[in-house]
């Protein structure tokens, strides 16, 4: 059945990643602690990651979200999957973002292989900034190199969703359906998270449908929307 495969597969990529998300964990927490900023990048449905670690009830205030709309499905599908693979457009979307020293980048990306991803991540590594990537590795190594290097080969540390080649996992003798990528992130995001919150008073956003939520939202707002005019303003770079 899914479920069982789905919940081994959860336990998996946890135990594979026990190293990982330690040393994640402190990197995060040496950026938030720090008064930096946290820049999220994807491109693709990795769009989701973005969306699922910016401006979300119990996630971090101190999010950058990386985007432009020649990248996004809802811009146009196809258009936007040739445009992740279209050279020199990554550049131009960190840079506009200012990041400074103590700042740091997390990249999602199934395949780890188009332009898009690997330039946000050598862009950042330019700045000085380190990269994390939350990449598959079988995809990884079965996609095609189409940016010379792929994504795990430019960034600092790897989280390994180990979502196989092609997304679809069921079933699981010729898979055809229910992709494991956005599942395996979001798990792991919120691995982050809860290990973050064991460690440090973290900088969280609060429902906006519970009591005191508006006005904890206000004092985040206050704090962050000036490094993160997207937080006020509706539309990004």
């Amino acid at each position: 059945m899914f479920v069982d495969w789905m919940r081994d597969h959860l336990e998996r990529i946890e135990r594979h990643n026990t190293d990982a998300l330690e040393r994640a964990c402190g990197l995060l927490l040496d950026t938030v602690l720090g008064g930096g900023l946290l820049y999220l990048g994807g491109s693709g449905h990795s769009l989701a990651m973005v969306l699922e670690g910016f401006f979300r009830a119990g996630g971090l205030a101190c999010v950058y979200p990386l985007s432009r709309p020649e990248i996004s499905p809802l811009n146009g599908a196809w258009p936007a999957t040739e445009a992740e693979r279209r050279p020199g457009l990554a550049a131009p979307v960190l840079e506009a973002a200012a990041p400074r020293p103590g700042d740091l980048v997390m990249i999602f990306s199934n395949s780890g292989t188009n332009p898009y991803p690997v330039e946000l991540a050598t862009t950042a590594r330019s700045y000085g900034l380190p990269v994390i990537a939350m990449v598959s590795g079988p995809s990884m190594a079965a996609a095609p190199p189409r940016a010379g290097v792929k994504l795990g080969e430019v960034a600092d540390l790897v989280l390994d969703t180990l979502t196989p080649p092609g997304d679809a996992s069921y079933p699981n003798e010729a898979p055809r359906t229910a992709a494991l990528s956005s599942l395996s992130c979001v798990y792991l995001w919120n691995l982050l998270l809860a290990r973050m919150a064991d460690r440090a008073e973290l900088p969280l956003w609060v429902s906006a449908n519970v009591p005191g939520g508006d006005e904890r939202n206000a004092e985040l707002l206050a704090r962050y929307s000036e490094r993160v005019p997207v937080l006020r303003t509706s539309v990004m770079g």
